[in-house]
């Protein structure tokens, strides 16, 4: 290790400090208690997107940032890439049916859309 005076590198500090003070509370996504009844359809589009499959989830009760972070969450789940677009969530590639058994494990009402 290269003396005191010439090192160049990074020096971490409490770390923990760090990513508390900078980060926020994070919370899991619930519905909302109006929102009980709402219908969320997971579905299966190719248009437009140069016959590849996406996973697209409509009808969430949720806020923009709520609606960020299920997304995060459920890309994470499926191991695949995927955003936000007005106020549906798209998932890349089929996974419908481990989108769905997840989305009811968080207490939304969903169903699968299409064949």
């Amino acid at each position: 290790m290269k003396p005191s005076s010439r090192f160049r590198g990074v020096a971490l500090r409490d770390l923990a400090d760090l990513k508390s003070a900078t980060a926020p509370a994070t919370r899991q996504p619930t519905p909302a208690a109006s929102a009980q009844g709402a219908r969320v359809r997971v579905g299966r589009e190719i248009a437009g997107r140069g016959g590849k499959a996406v996973s697209v989830i409509r009808g969430l009760p949720l806020g923009g940032e709520e609606l960020a972070q299920l997304a995060a969450r459920l890309k994470k789940l499926c191991g695949a890439g995927g955003g936000v677009k007005s106020g549906c969530i798209e998932i890349q590639g089929e996974h419908r049916d481990r989108l769905v058994s997840e989305l009811c494990k968080l207490g939304f009402e969903a169903r699968r859309a299409g064949g």
